[in-house]
Formats: structure tokens, C-alpha cells, sequence
């Protein structure tokens, strides 16, 4: 295990109810809130009156800005920075997913830039100063909630790009699992594959040879994910399975799994930024796609890893490292397969003739994450793969 230093301060306010909680933990914050969210949903569903009543209940200056699309873009971050510049806000309300405080988070970074805050995204400044960001979650997959990331697609350059600041993490989380009740069956399946991706890129791309807790993290947040996302599309309103997916997926990427593992990569995700830059597909399906076909393509080169998964998670007994590795990403593609998520790029309407310019669109994020591997021809023979 290799040294490291961890501090997540943000507040988690977890249970059935906790919803109405809201106004009292913006409160220390400020009076004024502008408060982001997506498009019906949260209307449809009532969490919009229980969010809006708690805040007026505190006595709270609300200024709304709805309208949130799933892989949220720049320019409607930009309409948020300058609204929260008018009004002189004090905290940025997050009522959805990943998507909505993804936007939170910018926002909040931004109001405070005298510079464009897309320099935020390319690393050529760095974040100083974020107003408070205050979460309710409404879908769980991306742990933005617990975390230091945001990532927002650049229409114009068609750039999905990525912050990483203390700065945006949010100041308190309120996660009541009642609210996942009415998530669509795809949503729910993507935010497994989701959690599921940030755990394993982390398991399979680090420094460290000898991580047995680390790696047992894996296996039983990993493990849990599955057994919870089978029993909800089974059962949509089964309170518990709800309650332990919403953890289980806060705790797949709030910085707790890569303790120790010295520096870790995320081709995946750097990959499939340019399939939901590009074609707007849900960024949990596109990793449904990108995974195994990356598996594959690693496999050939360093199959222990991906062998060790096979035998310690799946209880697979074959004593070739390449043949058990090719079990797992079967195994892997099979799970995905089962709860319908796509696993070929064909399933999503993208043929082999994209190849070339996806991989020139993600090459530019690979230099900007250091990921000094993954060149113009390696990116292409990975998303070969998932044809």
C-alpha cells in the first residue's frame, strides 16, 4: 500500500425523509440559492414541492434554473454562471444526477472566474474559489455528490472534458433512496455499469502490486451493485436494494478505492467521453461498451490482472491467466447484456467507419489526463474491439 492523504468533508444526510432536510442544511451557507435541476422529472415525481417547501420554510431566497439535459453542455452552465453573477448567490442547489450537479459544480466554480471557465476544463487555471455546492440526489452512478469532479461537454469544440477541484466538492449530500423509485429500468442499469467502470478502472490501472483490501473493496461494493440492480429491475420500489445501490455508488468514486494504489488511470472514461460528446448517448451505456473492449485489448498484453478478477470475484478455476481473463470480460459483457445494456458500438448505431474520428476526438483528453499510452492508433485498436 502506498501513502496517501484522504479528506472528504462532505456531509451525508442518508434516509428515508431526509428530502425535507434540505433548507436547514443550506441554511449556514447563505440565504440566497439558486437552485438547478433538469427538465420533469423531479415535478413529476413531487421531489420539486418537498425541496421547494423545505427551502421556504428556512426563509430562502430561491432563484430557479431548470432544464439540465442528460451529458450536460457549456452554454447551459454559462446561462447558470451569469445568473448566479446577478443575483449575488450564496449556494448552488443540485436537485438530480450526475448531470445536474456536474452543473452545479461549474457553475460554482465559474461565478467566481473573471476568465472563461472552460480554461477550468482544459488545466490551464486552476479553481481558487467556488460559492457552496448543497446536493439532493435523484439518481446515483456518477458519486458527484461526494466528489471533487464535475464534467460538462463543450458543444462547440465537441469536447466532453472534466475539473478536479476540492473547491466544487459539495458541502452536504442528502441521499434519500425513495427517490430512485420511479428511475427508468436504462437509468438504473446505467448507473451500474457506471459504478461498476470507476471501480474497476481504478482495480486495473494503478502502481501499487499488492492491494488484497483494496482490492476486496472492489469485490463487495462491486458485488453488492449487481445483486441491488437485479433485484430493482425486478422491483423498482424495493427500499433496500435502492438504499444500498445509492451507497454503493457514492462509495465507488468518492476517493475511497484508489487509497493506496499509487497513480490511477481511467481510459475508459476518457474514451467514452468522446462517444457521448459526439453522439449523445447515455455516458453509462457508452461505458457498457467501452469496458470489455478495452478488457480485451489489455488481455492481450497483461492478462494477470484481469485473471485475478476472473478467479476472486467470478470463481473462475482456469489456471491460464489469458483464458481466465477472456471468462471475465465475458462474464462482465454478460452482466451488462442481462440487465440490457448495450455492449457493441453497433448496438448504439456507430459503425467502424467512426473509429478514426472518435479516436482523434478522445486523444486530446488522453494528453490531458496523462495517460501517456494511449495514442491515436491504441485508442482505435481498443474501440476495434467494440464493434
Amino acid at each position: 500500500m502506498q501513502n496517501f492523504i484522504f479528506h472528504n468533508p462532505t456531509k451525508i444526510v442518508f434516509g428515508k425523509g431526509t428530502i425535507e432536510t434540505v433548507g436547514k442544511e443550506i441554511l449556514p451557507f447563505g440565504k440566497r440559492v439558486l437552485m438547478v435541476y433538469g427538465r420533469k422529472s423531479i415535478k413529476q415525481t413531487g421531489i420539486y414541492d418537498r425541496v421547494i417547501n423545505s427551502l421556504r420554510s428556512r426563509g430562502l431566497d430561491i432563484i430557479e434554473l431548470p432544464g439540465v439535459k442528460p451529458n450536460p453542455v457549456l452554454s447551459f452552465a454559462m446561462k447558470g454562471i451569469d445568473i448566479a453573477k446577478k443575483h449575488d448567490t450564496d449556494v448552488i442547489l443540485g436537485v438530480g444526477g450526475g448531470s445536474v450537479i456536474d452543473t452545479a459544480k461549474t457553475i460554482a466554480a465559474g461565478m467566481h472566474a473573471e476568465h472563461d471557465v472552460w480554461d477550468f476544463f482544459l488545466r490551464k487555471r486552476l479553481i481558487k474559489k467556488a460559492a457552496p455546492v448543497v446536493t439532493v440526489v435523484t439518481c446515483s452512478a456518477s458519486a458527484s455528490e461526494m466528489n471533487t469532479s464535475a464534467v460538462i461537454t463543450n458543444e462547440s469544440t465537441k469536447q466532453k472534458y472534466s475539473i478536479n477541484s476540492p473547491q466544487v466538492r459539495p458541502k452536504t449530500s442528502i441521499l434519500d433512496p425513495t427517490a430512485l423509485f420511479s428511475l427508468p429500468a436504462d437509468q438504473s442499469a446505467y448507473a451500474a455499469v457506471d459504478s461498476i467502470t470507476h471501480m474497476l478502472e481504478a482495480y486495473f490501472n494503478n502502481s501499487e502490486p499488492d492491494s488484497p483490501l483494496q482490492d476486496r473493496l472492489v469485490y463487495a461494493v462491486m458485488k453488492t451493485i449487481m445483486e441491488s440492480t437485479e433485484t430493482i429491475l425486478e422491483n423498482p420500489t424495493n427500499y433496500n436494494a435502492r438504499a444500498n445501490m445509492m451507497w454503493s455508488a457514492t462509495l465507488a468514486f468518492n476517493g475511497m478505492i484508489p487509497l493506496g494504489l499509487g497513480k490511477v488511470g481511467l481510459p475508459c472514461h476518457m474514451i467514452e467521453h468522446s462517444l457521448s460528446a459526439l453522439y449523445d448517448i447515455p455516458h453509462g451505456a457508452g461505458l457498457a461498451i467501452v469496458l470489455p473492449g478495452w478488457m480485451r485489448y489489455s488481455m492481450e498484453k497483461n492478462p494477470a490482472r484481469i485473471a485475478k478478477l476472473a478467479r476472486d470475484f467470478f470463481s473462475i478455476k482456469e489456471k491460464d491467466d489469458k483464458d481466465a481473463a477472456a471468462m471475465a470480460v465475458e462474464s462482465i459483457e454478460s452482466w451488462f447484456t442481462s440487465i440490457k445494456a448495450p455492449t457493441r458500438l453497433s448496438h448504439v448505431g456507430i459503425s467502424g467507419s467512426d473509429i478514426n474520428g472518435i479516436a482523434s476526438n478522445a486523444y486530446p483528453l488522453a494528453r490531458i489526463w496523462r495517460l501517456s499510452g494511449y495514442t491515436l492508433e491504441v485508442i482505435s485498436d481498443i474501440l476495434s474491439l467494440c464493434l
